[in-house]
């Protein structure tokens, strides 16, 4: 009975001895594949971090360059503003000597302009007798003057030589002329359009002679009288400016006639 009990002991002891081993076991596997676990992620974790690392330094790459790019911008930025505000400088300067320049180019306009003005009156006012003749207009336009004269009151006909009334006439335009010494002096002769015939025609063969010829004298008496020669020039227009209908005698008159005109020097 005894030794039954003892065997009974004893198996109920190993039984109890196995089953804690298998525990024991049981728990270390577990804690190995905990350990592991652990592990896989730690090197996971080592590899993201890697990965990270491996960005960031990318990312501080671009900003550095983002950095460079920004300060070089800035700095050529800078260089086009002063370049810019320099400019702005140079073109409001410009801009006001323009301005000082054109003020000037008005004043010295309005004064030769007036100075035309007071030419004319004084013309005007030596030429009344032949004005209210009809032998003598005065035109002033746009800072022009223009004395026409009709040929009658200075040639005779088919003549290029100025008949003394004529040079009475002439003298009176020198009077005014002398004073006049920002202007340049053009004498123009005009004719009508009838044909030079006969034995005139073999002093002028055709009106463009004729009216050269007569410019050209008016132009020497005007230099004899003291004009200075420098200020005067002549023109032959002939027969093609005419200022009235060659149909009628009397617009045929008008179209003969010597024009003085004052227009601005070269």
């Amino acid at each position: 009975m005894l030794r039954k009990t003892l065997l009974i002991l004893t198996a109920i002891f190993f039984t109890l001895s196995a089953s804690g081993c298998m525990v024991a076991e049981s728990k270390y596997l577990k804690k190995v594949d905990e350990a592991e676990g652990l592990a896989k992620e730690l090197a996971a974790l080592q590899k993201k971090y890697t990965e990270l690392e491996a960005e960031n330094a990318t990312l501080k790459g671009q900003v550095a360059k983002l950095t460079e790019d920004r300060d070089s911008l800035d700095r050529m930025l800078k260089a086009k503003s002063d370049e810019l505000s320099k400019n702005i400088v140079e073109l409001r300067k410009k801009i006001s000597d323009l301005e000082i320049e054109n003020a000037n180019l008005q004043k010295s306009k309005e004064e030769k302009v007036q100075e035309v003005s007071k030419t004319y009156g004084e013309m005007l006012d030596k030429m009344k007798k032949e004005v209210a003749q009809g032998q003598v207009t005065i035109t002033e336009l746009k800072g022009r003057l223009t004395v026409n004269m009709v040929d009658a009151i200075l040639f005779a006909s088919g003549e290029a030589e100025v008949k003394p009334e004529g040079l009475e006439v002439l003298s009176k335009v020198i009077d005014v002329l002398k004073g006049v010494k920002d202007k340049a002096i053009r004498v123009e002769g005009h004719t009508d359009n009838i044909k030079i015939h006969g034995a005139l025609a073999k002093r002028f063969p055709t009106n463009w002679e004729l009216s050269a010829a007569r410019a050209v004298n008016v132009a020497r008496y005007l230099e004899k009288e003291g004009i200075d020669p420098s200020l005067l020039s002549t023109a032959a227009y002939g027969e093609y400016k005419p200022v009235a209908s060659n149909d009628t005698r009397e617009g045929r008159a008008k179209n003969r006639r010597i024009e003085i005109v004052l227009v601005p020097k070269d």
